[in-house]
Parts: C-alpha cells; sequence; structure tokens
C-alpha cells in the first residue's frame, strides 16, 4: 500500500489563500510599492506622465569592471527620439540598502521622483513638495 506521505494525510494546501498579503512574493509587494508611487505623482502630473512607462527589473545591467564601490544605481531613465520614456527601478539594490518596509517605500518613492524630475528637468522638491 503506497502512502501519499508520510502520515497518509496527502498532500495539503497552502496555508494562506493567495489574496491574503501574507502570501505576496517580494517581487509582488516591491512592484506595488512602485505602482502606489507612480499612482501619487500622477495626480499632479497626470499630463506629464501620460506617455512615460514605469518596469520594475529585478538587478541592472553593469558593465565589466564596475563594481559595488563605484555605485549601483535604483533605478534608471531611458528616453526615445520619439519621445517614449521609460524609468525602470530596480529590486535587488534597493531591497538591499533597506531595513524595514517603511524604508523600502520611502526609498522607492525617493528614486521614482527623482526620476521624474530628471525627465521632466525639475528639482525633486518640485516634483513633490509634500514628500
Amino acid at each position: 500500500m503506497r502512502r501519499r506521505d508520510r502520515r497518509g494525510r496527502g498532500i495539503r494546501g497552502p496555508l494562506t489563500p493567495p489574496e491574503l498579503p501574507v502570501s505576496r512574493t517580494r517581487a509582488q509587494v516591491f512592484d506595488d510599492l512602485v505602482l502606489d508611487a507612480v499612482e501619487r505623482l500622477e495626480r499632479l502630473w497626470a499630463r506629464e506622465l501620460a506617455a512615460v512607462e514605469f518596469l520594475v527589473e529585478d538587478v541592472p545591467l553593469v558593465p565589466r569592471g564596475v563594481g559595488a564601490e563605484d555605485g549601483i544605481p535604483f533605478s534608471r531613465l531611458e528616453t526615445s527620439p520619439s519621445g517614449q520614456a521609460r524609468i525602470i527601478v530596480y529590486r535587488r539594490p534597493v531591497e538591499i540598502r533597506t531595513t524595514d518596509p517603511e524604508e523600502m517605500a520611502l526609498l522607492v518613492y525617493d528614486t521614482v521622483v527623482e526620476e521624474v524630475a530628471n525627465l521632466l528637468g525639475l528639482e525633486p522638491e518640485t516634483i513633490d513638495p509634500e514628500a
């Protein structure tokens, strides 16, 4: 007689339903932080950010010979000649430099604000005076 597991109870399901926050991956939580930052800025700069694409990548591509002492970026701004802009936020460098969820949320927001400021040619304080 074959049993399905050690105690013969069969395979158990997940401990929590997938819709609960506890079952979200770190990447999903990070994506939500970036989305929250973008939504907050779009309330102030909807027209200017309408054509901007926001992306999350795990790590930046760093050229050979560049080490951690040279600085690993949190984000990158790409613009095309057609006027299309992309802001890419890197998850792992932000996660490594923060110790708790609140600090990570603040760093993500500051990073997005800085890239939007670079895109629009303004100071970060102008982008969100309340920050």
